[in-house]
């Protein structure tokens, strides 16, 4: 289908099956009993007798048509017959026909209607009638009868189509939700196995040489070296494995992961950064923070001292993590390196800075990441905390 084909079929259906407008069923059903009154009244010569009061009865029982349309058709048949109850009859026929699904209903309907618009009251009258009268009455009862009713077979279909339009537009938005999971499942899939072939390979690795650089070395600081490689390649591995068992988990609901660090975790992180950092904690570290707020704020840390370890290697840095019952703040702070900073030959994608203000704006929290006058180098995170007593009560009630 072409694209213009498919955008004009897609704007139609949505026509079809907005919902409309409309007026209060008992309103239209009220103001129906006007015309239908009138028509009684008009054609009817004496208001004192019988036939007067069975049409205008048709008339009123235009009022419950929605719910009983095949009593409201019976009750206008008096009047269609021995008055002239003609509006009213021709309403509950196109009535009928637009609710019921019998087709015999229907049909009945029409017949009534025709029978009822053709013969005249009394019945001996129809001797004085000439052949030409006869069958110009006999088409006008014929329309009469099968119009409404026809009408309210179309307002049937239409009210059906629409239904299934839109019944097609909720099954066609389902198709795409499990398309778009489908494929969403197949990268993760892949992005898995690649970490799993590749990365955790290259990490094992790392661990196994460092292991045996840490048994054969007989130089105590290179066996402290190679024992601190062989520790961060066992975390390292140790977080791929619960990452790939999230993306292999992809549908299947939540995953348990290892405990993830938090903000008791940074005095043995900045230890083992193998950078001349020192940390400090003000404010209230008893106070309970939210588990992604001190995971973002550990991560902005590691990564902040990743880069200096790349780029400023032996620099002064300053790691500074305070809390005030409004927001934490995070600083990395790293003086300017003594001399040229050699090539660490590390990898390096760029995408560290912006996992972390993505973080930080998931948590409607600021970074910043720039140089300083001195020559140094700041990354400063912020974020929101909620309300200290609200805080205190869920954490009591949970």
């Amino acid at each position: 289908m072409a694209a213009g084909a498919k955008g004009w079929t897609e704007r139609s259906m949505g026509r079809l099956w907005r919902p409309e407008r409309r007026w209060h069923p008992w309103l239209v059903d009220s103001l129906l009993v006007i015309p239908a009154s009138l028509d009684a009244l008009l054609n009817v010569p004496s208001t004192h007798d019988w036939h007067f009061a069975v049409s205008l009865l048709a008339a009123a029982a235009l009022v419950l048509r929605r719910p009983f349309p095949r009593t409201v058709l019976l009750l206008t048949l008096p009047g269609l017959y021995a008055g002239n109850a003609l509006v009213a009859a021709v309403v509950a026929a196109y009535t009928v026909a637009r609710t019921e699904r019998a087709r015999w209903q229907r049909s009945l309907a029409a017949l009534l209607v025709v029978l009822g618009s053709f013969l005249p009251w009394p019945i001996s009258a129809f001797k004085a009638e000439s052949l030409s009268s006869i069958t110009q009455q006999l088409i006008f009862a014929t329309m009469l009868g099968v119009g409404p009713v026809a009408l309210g077979l179309l307002a049937q279909t239409k009210r059906d189509l629409s239904e299934r339009v839109a019944e097609l537009a909720e099954l066609r938005d389902h198709e795409r939700a499990l398309y778009a999971k489908t494929v969403i499942a197949e990268e993760r899939a892949r992005i898995a196995r690649e970490m799993h072939d590749v990365v955790s390979h290259q990490a094992g690795l790392i661990a196994v040489q460092a292991g045996a650089l840490q048994v054969t070395t007989k130089d105590p600081v290179t066996r402290e070296t190679a024992a601190t490689l062989r520790g961060l390649a066992v975390a390292t591995l140790e977080e791929l494995r619960s990452m790939i068992l999230v993306l292999r988990a992809a549908g299947a609901g939540p995953t348990e992961l290892v405990p993830q660090p938090r903000l008791a975790d940074l005095p043995r992180l900045v230890a083992a950064a193998e950078v001349a950092a020192t940390l400090s904690l003000d404010g209230c570290p008893e106070r309970p923070l939210p588990e992604p707020v001190e995971r973002a704020a550990y991560r902005t840390v590691q990564e902040a001292l990743t880069n200096v370890r790349k780029h400023a290697p032996g620099a002064e840095t300053e790691v500074l993590v305070r809390i005030t019952p409004e927001a934490l703040h995070v600083s990395v702070r790293n003086e300017a390196p003594a001399g040229p900073c050699p090539d660490s030959g590390l990898p390096g994608g760029r995408h560290g800075l912006i996992g972390l203000r993505e973080r930080a704006t998931l948590l409607g929290g600021t970074i910043e990441a720039a140089p300083e006058c001195g020559g140094g180098f700041a990354v400063r995170l912020w974020l929101p905390l909620p309300d200290l007593a609200t805080d205190l009560t869920e954490h009591r009630a949970a």
